[in-house]
């Protein structure tokens, strides 16, 4: 009988030591998780607050923050415009313009390099196949104001130079009718350069590969 009664409380007490000890083990597993949660940052607040960075941005971004701000205090130095393209300075007022003619005969420097006065022509032998032209260098002059022209001013020396009997002469007035130059032959422009020596007509030339004239073309002066 007294057995009976005592199997029922020795059933209630084991049950409740079981949940006194399963109540512990939940509450110190909950401490541990707690412990470790408040003591162990996650992966994401690493990356997000890791040294060097601002705002949350990573290294990358804050980098190209920095070389943005670099190149926005920049400033373009003076005398350029946009792009970088320097402005030309105005020309000073003081600065004397470039010399368009001469008042006297001109240096050995200063002489036109593509025309010449001529005077005379001296033939040569015909196996040479050339014609030595009696010439003079010069420049241009400045116009009278009772002209319509510029002189062409000379050196006073005279020079040669050979001129292929080949060669593409043309020429205007006084040797032909024309204001417009003319195509004319060598030839022709000996008989009259010997019939009027000393003219000093200008003519614009050309030279080949041996170095004589090849081309000359008369510079029509009114």
């Amino acid at each position: 009988m007294n057995a009976h009664r005592l199997r029922p409380a020795v059933v209630v007490l084991a049950a409740v030591a079981l949940a006194a000890v399963l109540t512990g083990c939940q509450g110190g597993g909950s401490a541990a998780g707690a412990a470790g949660a408040a003591g162990t940052p996650s992966t994401g607040a690493t990356a997000s607050s890791a040294p060097g960075t601002s705002g949350g941005k990573g290294g990358a971004a804050a980098s190209a923050d920095a070389t943005a701000g670099a190149h926005a205090t920049a400033t373009v130095s003076p005398g350029t415009t946009g792009g970088g393209t320097a402005t030309a300075k105005p020309a000073s007022k003081t600065t004397a313009p470039a010399a368009d003619c001469v008042s006297s005969a001109p240096d050995p420097d200063h002489v036109d390099p593509d025309e010449i006065a001529l005077y005379r022509v001296e033939e040569l032998p015909g196996s040479t196949g050339k014609v030595n032209l009696v010439i003079q260098h010069g420049a241009w002059g400045c116009p009278d104001k009772d002209t319509d022209g510029a002189p062409f001013v000379v050196t006073g020396e005279d020079a040669r130079w050979a001129m292929d009997q080949a060669a593409y002469v043309t020429a205007t007035n006084p040797i032909t009718s024309s204001s417009k130059n003319q195509r004319i032959g060598v030839g022709e422009l000996i008989d009259w350069v010997d019939a009027h020596p000393d003219s000093g007509l200008v003519f614009r030339y050309e030279t080949g590969a041996d170095g004589s004239i090849d081309r000359l073309e008369q510079v029509y002066t009114p």
